[in-house]
């Protein structure tokens, strides 16, 4: 199977403009991102998915880029068309915000699509003040590894320890974080996007909703690695200061 890696990087961000090309230790965010994907053993190449040509621009001397659209819904869309121009059997959606993406994620997220037509991957919850923050969000699984739902609430919601502190919810089922990287065997993608904007999609903000809504069954890749996304300047520091950590 003949899998690409996508990286879907807008200029435009309410929190942080132009956050694709903010230097973090000497090289673009988004250039980070790139190298981590490399590192992957299941992925035949990488394109970076951009409607800007200032992104486009810096990022030519070290990947391949796709201009799309700039009107998509969701990076789903963006990486469906790159798509139909680069072909390929199956496509992963990584994020272009997550600079230390960890590169057996990704390989556990394609190595589902043999069997899968769309996967994600989870990591235990483990900070006590993401429980409740609707950034952070929360997928529940079915017994047979394939989600049930995602959302921006903590589910599932725990009615016997509903009044205990948070700390003691956590130790009493195992929450899991959904990470933001989506895998799409190539015909899957293309059904996803033709349908609309479904209500879930909408209520919630999470692109996934849509497969989910439609029937598309999505499996998961427990990992242990977690996300570390850069969503405002401050992010940025701290990524900074991550990386610094393990060049020492």
């Amino acid at each position: 199977m003949r899998i690409l890696g996508v990286i879907p990087a807008r200029y435009a961000s309410t929190r942080f403009p132009g956050k694709p090309l903010h230097l973090i230790a000497g090289k673009p965010l988004v250039q980070h991102v790139v190298e981590r994907c490399r590192l992957a053993q299941s992925l035949a190449g990488v394109i970076v998915a951009t409607d800007d040509d200032r992104i486009a621009q810096a990022v030519r001397p070290f990947a391949t880029v796709v201009l799309t659209r700039s009107d998509h819904p969701s990076g789903t869309d963006r990486i469906a068309e790159v798509a139909r121009s680069v072909a390929a059997d199956a496509y992963v959606n990584i994020q272009g915000d997550e600079p230390l993406m960890d590169p057996a994620v990704i390989d556990a997220v394609a190595a589902l699509l043999e069997h899968a037509e769309m996967s994600t991957a989870a990591t235990p919850l483990r900070d006590e003040a993401e429980y409740a923050n609707p950034n952070v969000v929360k997928v529940v699984m079915g017994i047979g590894g394939e989600a049930l739902y995602f959302s921006r609430r903590t589910i599932p919601f725990l009615r016997d320890e509903a009044a205990q502190p948070v700390a003691t919810q956590m130790a009493s089922f195992p929450f899991l974080k959904h990470l933001g990287i989506y895998g799409y065997r190539a015909e899957t993608l293309q059904r996803i996007v033709g349908f609309p904007v479904s209500p879930l999609e909408q209520a919630e903000r999470l692109e996934q909703l849509r497969a989910l809504e439609h029937g598309i069954r999505i499996a998961v890749a427990r990992v242990r690695h977690d996300s570390i996304g850069v969503d405002t300047p401050a992010d940025a520091i701290r990524v900074e200061a991550l990386l610094a950590g393990f060049a020492a």
